[in-house]
């Protein structure tokens, strides 16, 4: 089984992007592969609990990534350094997860076949 190490970068509701990365996620892990994901930058803000993108005609991607435990996708991580430079804390999210240090995100990294960086 390969691991496959998705790195998400940008913030919820920025087009189609982020809904159409989370299907190839969702795919990737319906194939019985190792599936982990790195929320990177504005990418915090896609768990961030008590979102409304109704008002924009967007889907709420919190939601989308709680469907990500049917398909044992475990392994969320996300920066710290990502978290407090936009004021966040991990109790502000809607999922349990890893954080890591900015320095550890290459070791992290190297632990993977392949990584998927968007």
């Amino acid at each position: 089984m390969k691991r496959y190490l998705f790195v998400l970068r940008k913030p919820p509701h920025s087009g189609a992007y982020v809904q159409e990365l989370l299907d190839i996620i969702l795919t990737t892990a319906a194939f019985d592969q190792h599936v982990s994901l790195l929320l990177l930058d504005d990418a915090v803000f896609q768990l961030k609990n008590g979102q409304n993108p109704d008002c924009a005609g967007m889907k709420d991607t919190a939601a989308i990534f709680k469907a990500l435990e049917i398909y044992d996708v475990n392994d969320i991580y996300v920066e710290m350094e990502s978290l407090q430079e936009r004021g966040l804390t991990v109790d502000d999210l809607c999922l349990p997860l890893q954080t890591l240090c900015r320095r550890d995100i290459a070791g992290l990294m190297q632990d993977f076949d392949r990584v998927f960086s968007g």
